[in-house]
């Protein structure tokens, strides 16, 4: 199946994407966020694990966008779902337009359905762009933060419940611990190595700020959590609670732990991301978590 190259403006080249780009994607990806958000979120880790899905392939599915100059200008990669950046410097210029043409392209000619696209809400011009290509709002996610001046309380334990640090060898039963607590609103199971590549396997993940809840010697509870490089706080990518083991306030004590451990790292701030199909935004909020920003879920039915 031969491979769809997108219709860039004049001064402009594109090529796929190698495991050699990800210093080089990562700075695109970091300077988007500041230009948004004001901070950083993303480390190479996540550009790695982004690559690295199963079912995308390099060659066909991602696109880089060079200038007259060779520097990077924007990005995409497109497997289910897609991401479009493009560098501040180049806003304005069509390269989102013809990416976001590229990636419809290429999903439709790989079969799916249709395709999906997460952007800040705050990037009013990304949002425009999407809603004139006929994308509608599937769902809402929230970054919420929990500062820490001072060194969090612990709650009480729930009766017969003991919390320690992840250690070498949890992998495998944290990964069923949460894909069965995420079956409810997750699309699809992942496989181990996929997980471990988002999670315990990344460069950033924190072992020892990351917390597990066991009950009579069972695992019931996890709070995986990473220390990104360049944030200068604590970030929690996973919280999952054993289906039977609901309603002790066990998540709240997962959270609590890790806030802890986080700020005797010298990290005076958490965050983590949820999204509205978990149910989980009170949760976070009922712990003292507040809203740092939100971004819209997008889908584009390809069928018509």
């Amino acid at each position: 199946m031969p491979s769809i190259v997108p219709l860039l403006p004049p001064g402009y080249r594109s090529r796929p994407a190698g495991a050699h780009d990800i210093p080089a994607i990562r700075d695109l990806v970091t300077a988007c966020e500041r230009e948004v958000y004001g901070r950083v979120q993303s480390d190479a880790g996540a550009v790695a694990a982004d690559l690295a899905r199963p079912g995308l392939v390099p060659e066909s599915d991602t696109v880089l966008v060079h200038d007259r100059d060779g520097r990077l200008a924007a990005r995409a990669w497109v497997d289910r779902r897609s991401e479009v950046d493009v560098h501040p410097e180049y806003r304005g210029r069509g390269l989102g337009a013809a990416l976001l043409d590229w990636a419809q392209a290429r999903a439709r000619q790989a079969g799916a359905d249709g395709i999906v696209q997460t952007v800040p809400d705050a990037d009013s011009g990304a949002v425009a762009l999407l809603r004139s290509r006929g994308y509608a709002p599937l769902v809402t996610a929230w970054l919420l933060e929990y500062a820490m001046p001072a060194e969090p309380s612990l709650p009480e334990p729930p009766t017969g419940v003991v919390v320690r640090p992840f250690r070498a060898g949890d992998g495998p039963a944290t990964h069923v611990l949460v894909q069965d607590a995420f079956d409810e609103w997750q699309e699809r199971r992942q496989a181990y190595e996929e997980w471990a590549t988002h999670t315990v396997e990344r460069a950033a993940f924190a072992p020892a700020q990351s917390t597990l809840a066991l009950a009579d010697g069972q695992l019931v509870g996890a709070a995986l959590a990473l220390d990104v490089s360049g944030t200068g706080e604590g970030y929690i990518e996973q919280v999952a609670v054993r289906h039977d083991h609901r309603g002790r306030g066990i998540a709240r004590l997962l959270l609590r732990h890790t806030f802890r451990a986080f700020h005797r790292a010298g990290r005076r701030s958490c965050t983590l991301w949820t999204h509205s199909d978990t149910g989980a935004l009170d949760l976070y909020l009922r712990v003292g978590m507040t809203l740092r920003h939100s971004s819209t879920a997008f889908r584009k039915d390809l069928r018509a």
